[in-house]
């Protein structure tokens, strides 16, 4: 027997012994699950010489805890967890959802077991993905909850959410996962790994919109903690108008680009879109905004070692489109609608501009999708159209503060977003 055959038949016996599937979604269950909050995976590069930002905590035996921010409220809870890119099963002994309190505490008295075919343990095969049994809890949407996971002794991180713009948290060595207190919870660090998506049963007619693009919507230089990405600002903003039938996901990934893979920045969006949006439990409509890290990186000069802006490949407005209609035609061969962002203003040199003005007008013009989203005009200085306004420029003349991304939230066109959900 060779090598990959012999591997081949480990993972199968791995399936049998825990009757999963390597991509198993709530979206085939009788009942209606939508997607309530999600996350995006992005690889950790395997090397010895790691900088700091690249290195992850360490794990085995402790357990690590997470917190999310749903936006769609339900009576039933379902866990969605990934070893994407892992080389080793992923092991849980325990995992728990309870209501955070604050920080790593939790609502002792709320905490609920997280099951998977009945049992509280699970061993997840490299690359498989999982969700839970359904939990029954009330899940109210932009309250925070606490995912506990009592890791296996040898677990490694292998891949993470780099940039959640959250504090989690790991514990001292135990199971601390049904721990109310957060005493034991002494290390941080600002990633997510393995949670990927929270979905809630819910009605029929709701749905769920998935942000997908680069930092601009991972949030990158929001403040930390406070749930400022533009997509958070969309959520408040429905609820605010009272909509209580469609959530937003978040499945930006920093430093993420259209036509490329990055050895840190995870998969390029086109070939990542059929994962992390299109088998999503619930989502009807997509908001695509990507491209300024294509235009780029090409720039960028090479490093020595660890090299996240590999490959530095020129790209042309043409591909940039080219790679936009191929998202929009997978998108609708499943059914689900597509808005595409203009891109932001970047400070950008005359030829790199060059490229993004020619995007934008065919993102305004073609009319090759369900809709458009005007970022660009939302945030530009009307006197340097190129650049952003100062007061939403988080200083880095690319991101936006916490006033661009709300800025950039009250550009959707809610009304045509959410009808297109219900289409």
């Amino acid at each position: 027997m060779t090598i990959r055959s012999l591997a081949a038949a480990c993972g199968a016996a791995l399936l049998v012994q825990f009757s999963i599937a390597p991509a198993v979604f709530a979206a085939d269950a009788p009942a209606h699950w939508v997607a309530a909050w999600a996350t995006a995976l992005q690889p950790i590069p395997q090397r010895s010489d790691l900088p700091p930002l690249y290195r992850a905590p360490e794990v085995a035996g402790r357990t690590v805890r997470q917190i999310v921010y749903p936006t769609l409220s339900g009576k039933s809870v379902r866990v969605h967890l990934s070893n994407e890119y892992g080389k080793m099963p992923l092991v849980i002994e325990d995992l728990r959802i309870a209501r955070s309190t604050g920080g790593a505490a939790a609502a002792g008295d709320g905490a609920a077991r997280v099951t998977f075919g009945g049992k509280s343990a699970v061993s997840i095969p490299a690359g498989a993905e999982l969700d839970s049994d359904p939990v029954a809890m009330d899940v109210a949407e932009g309250a925070p909850y606490a995912i506990s996971a009592f890791m296996g002794p040898e677990q490694r991180i292998a891949a993470w959410h780099r940039v959640s713009n959250q504090v989690n948290y790991v514990s001292t060595p135990g199971n601390h996962a049904a721990d109310a207190s957060a005493q034991a919870f002494r290390g941080r660090f600002t990633q997510y790994v393995w949670v990927t998506g929270l979905s809630v049963e819910a009605a029929s007619s709701t749905a769920a919109v998935a942000a997908i693009g680069d930092s601009i919507t991972d949030g990158m230089r929001s403040s930390l903690n406070q749930n400022r990405r533009w997509p958070d600002a969309l959520a408040r903003r429905l609820a605010g108008a009272g909509d209580r039938s469609t959530a937003i996901v978040n499945l930006g990934i920093s430093g993420n680009r259209l036509l490329s893979d990055s050895p840190c920045y995870g998969d390029a969006l086109a070939s990542r879109f059929d994962r992390d949006v299109l088998r999503r439990p619930g989502v009807k409509t997509a908001i695509l905004l990507i491209g300024i890290n294509d235009i780029n990186f090409a720039a960028m000069p090479a490093h020595s070692g660890l090299d996240c802006d590999f490959p530095h490949t020129s790209i042309t407005a043409a591909d940039l489109i080219a790679g936009y209609q191929r998202v929009i035609a997978a998108a609708r061969h499943a059914g689900v609608k597509v808005f595409v962002a203009t891109l932001t203003p970047a400070s950008l040199p005359p030829e790199r501009e060059s490229i993004r003005l020619v995007v934008n007008q065919w993102i305004r013009t073609s009319h090759a999708f369900d809709g458009v989203v005007d970022f660009d005009a939302a945030l530009r200085d009307r006197t340097q159209p190129d650049r952003l306004q100062r007061a939403f420029d988080s200083g880095d003349h690319i991101h936006p503060s916490d006033a661009g991304y709300a800025a950039m939230a009250a550009a959707v066109p809610v009304d045509a977003v959410v009808n297109s959900t219900r289409k």
